[in-house]
């Protein structure tokens, strides 16, 4: 089933945040801070007051009372540092908001903004981390003949989405309605009213079409509430739009950790023992999911091997740089890089193949369970995912002919990864009713940002109620059609958003067949047998009370998906100038029950453009001083068309979810997952005949000519 998304969004027609204008909408722009840590010495903002067009000028000072942000405190004792609206007397990194302007027009409030001035004595925030959280489980079973060590020091990136950030606030009565580019508008109704020390139900929170999130619309920004009590404080519409400027200094960002470890092995190549080091940069403030992906990358270890000894220790500091967050894959990236170069480390320490040494060490999937320590672990069938792509990829013809291109004087890489990933825990709600005209409506808890939400909820309501798709309405990112919600991260929609979903269309028929007298429903497209009498649906509706058309469910994962896959890379590099070629990609990925196999390769492919900009060409850079060096596309790299592979095969082997009654798991950060280790594996690959070192990220051409080149200067 094709998106029913796209015909809109293609023909120009999406309602985006910045596309909605109220009558009487004014406009915010914010005073930022040039500088990355000090004490605020100067402020003063009467001539920007005093400016044609400008309604307001707020700073710290102007805001009153206001309560704080919140975080999800996923490692208990983990230090927090919720942010400031506007800086108060200190700043804590270049581009935090500092004063805020509101004027008739978006030109009028930037020129304010340079009418402010502002002084700020330049200061440090020293960086002190601290051990946060410690997995540990089992004990070696064997002396290591090998013990090999790894280091994957990841680049900072940003959550590079289309749209960027945008809301807009509106005065409805003693409340707000508020229209956020968010993937999470429930929980952005919550913290504006927490904040606001106003009640949630006087806060109306929007999703419409949001381009892209990735993470980086995960969580409540300073600005979004500034919006809100600019709105409030004026009795009229305000609007803010980030540019892309903004974007890149003040969004959240993600990756930036540091990950080493050990993995001991014995003389036929069988793992004995891991131990990891893993350090989390939290940036400035920690939003509502900042400690995700360190929690996620502690307890992915050691992924999908038996290990009979783990130990990982995380650390976390903050820094004056922007915040950082859940970013597409949100840890798993950073576990399975780690794990996979160790492997790889220790096939070749070993004499043995890549493959065959990952067989040698796999757990058993197959059975849902506790792992070594103590995380439970979905079904998965590992072995098969390693035939599988074997066989895909002609894995011992690329071996082959990598060895005649390698005797040729060409430099060229082959790499392998596996890898699992979970998908999310707890719950979701969702809302399904026969109208009156006898179509359905269909709300969920969840929301979308490009992943054709809407197309997946209505097969798997017309699925469950027997009608087809076009029967069914699919609302999703408004407050006011659910009491709550959850949103759409963690790759946890389609597993727990569409397991409530198809719970409530269930419920929903057997309301219909009890309130008709029937004790098995037969559906079709067009309506029921009832007693060998066939009655529309819309007949139906006429018959039955409004209590009988609408079933709601809050569904409550009782585990956690763990989705799965494994990948290879094939890529040659010029010696000359460093460019790498992804030659070729083959992918067997382990998403569970598929809802819509069109939205799966989206989402797959989706996330291997991502995940190769992780590792060839993204980064946020900051010099000494914290002024950010990529402030724009002149300087930040994202993947063009040209750096796609020239060849991609991708390839499902799934096995059914033991954590919902969908059996479906997470596909939309896999890309980012499986991606980047197999791909650095081949970089790896590829220059050990000059060099065994660690390569960076991101792995640019000129690190790849350096490496060939004059490997003795790597550190």
């Amino acid at each position: 089933m094709p998106r029913r998304e796209d015909p809109a969004l293609l023909r120009g027609q999406g309602r985006f945040v910045d596309d909605i204008a109220p009558e009487g909408c004014v406009f915010a722009e914010f005073l930022r801070s040039t500088v990355a840590a000090g004490a605020i010495t100067t402020l003063e903002v009467a001539d920007a007051r005093d400016m044609p067009g400008v309604l307001a000028v707020y700073t710290a000072a102007d805001l009153g009372d206001t309560g704080a942000s919140a975080v999800n405190r996923l490692i208990p004792d983990a230090p927090v540092r919720p942010f400031d609206i506007l800086a108060r007397d200190r700043v804590t990194s270049v581009g935090q908001p500092v004063a805020a302007i509101v004027a008739e027009t978006r030109e009028a409030a930037r020129d304010a903004a340079e009418a402010i001035w502002l002084d700020i004595e330049d200061g440090e925030t020293p960086d002190r981390p601290q051990t946060v959280a410690r997995w540990q489980g089992g004990k070696a079973t064997a002396n290591a003949a090998h013990r090999i060590a790894a280091r994957v020091d990841h680049a900072r990136v940003a959550p590079f989405a289309l749209e960027p950030r945008a809301c807009l606030a509106e005065p409805v009565g003693d409340g707000l309605r508020v229209w956020m580019s968010t993937q999470t508008p429930f929980r952005g109704r919550d913290d504006l009213a927490r904040i606001l020390n106003i009640a949630p139900d006087l806060v109306q929170v929007i999703a419409p079409d949001v381009g892209g999130a990735f993470g980086g619309k995960a969580s409540i920004y300073p600005e979004d509430v500034m919006v809100a009590l600019a709105a409030r404080d004026l009795g009229r519409p305000v609007k803010w739009a980030a540019t892309r400027s903004d974007d890149f200094m003040a969004a959240t960002q993600g990756r930036g950790a540091a990950s080493s470890g050990t993995l001991d092995c014995d003389g036929d190549g069988r793992f004995t023992a891991l131990e990891a080091q893993l350090h989390f940069d939290l940036g400035s403030w920690t939003p509502y999911s900042a400690y995700a992906p360190a929690r996620n990358a502690g307890r992915i270890l050691p992924g999908p091997y038996a290990i009979p000894a783990v130990s990982v220790d995380l650390d976390a500091g903050f820094s004056a740089t922007a915040p950082m967050n859940i970013y597409r894959g949100a840890g798993r990236p950073e576990a399975a890089m780690l794990i996979e170069r160790l492997v790889d480390k220790a096939a070749h320490a070993a004499g043995c193949d890549p493959l065959e040494i990952r067989r040698r060490n796999l757990r058993d999937g197959r059975n849902p369970g506790p792992g070594v320590t103590g995380e439970w672990i979905d079904t998965g069938d590992y072995a098969a995912l390693l035939d599988a792509l074997e066989n895909r990829a002609v894995y011992a013809q690329k071996r082959a002919v990598q060895a005649t291109r390698r005797a040729a004087g060409e430099v060229v890489g082959i790499g392998t990864a596996l890898y699992i990933e979970p998908c999310g825990q707890g719950w979701e709600t969702a809302r399904v009713a026969l109208l009156p005209d006898g179509a359905f409506a269909a709300h969920t808890g969840s929301s979308a940002q490009g992943q054709g939400r809407q197309t997946a909820w209505a097969q798997i309501v017309a699925e469950a109620l027997g009608v087809t798709p076009d029967r069914v309405a699919v609302g999703e990112g408004d407050t006011a059609d659910l009491p709550d919600g959850i949103g759409a991260l963690a790759s946890r929609s389609t597993a727990i958003g569409g397991s409530a979903m198809m719970r409530a269309s269930e419920k929903l028929r057997a309301q219909i067949a009890a309130a008709l007298g029937i004790d098995r429903m037969e559906s079709d497209p067009d309506g029921v047998w009832v007693h060998g009498t066939h009655l529309g649906w819309a007949d139906i509706a006429a018959r039955l009370p409004e209590a009988a058309r609408l079933a709601e469910e809050t569904f409550t994962a009782p585990h956690e998906a763990w989705a799965s896959g494994a990948a290879l890379a094939q890529v040659a590099i010029d010696p000359d100038t460093g460019r790498a070629t992804v030659e070729d990609i083959t992918w067997i990925d382990d998403a569970g029950h598929v809802v819509n196999p069109l939205l799966v390769e989206g989402q797959l492919w989706g996330g291997l453009a991502q995940g190769l900009g992780c590792v060839l060409s993204e980064r946020v850079a900051y010099d000494g001083d914290g002024q950010l060096l990529t402030g724009s596309l002149m300087d930040y790299a994202v993947p063009r068309a040209a750096d796609m592979p020239r060849a991609v095969t991708l390839d499902k082997l799934p096995t059914p979810s033991a954590a919902n009654p969908l059996g479906a798991k997470g596909v939309g950060e896999a890309g980012c997952i499986a991606i980047p280790p197999a791909v650095l594996n081949a970089l790896q690959d590829a220059i050990l005949p000059f060099t065994d070192k660690d390569l960076p990220l991101p792995a640019t051409s000129e690190t790849l000519w350096r490496a060939i080149n004059t490997p003795e200067e790597m550190t």
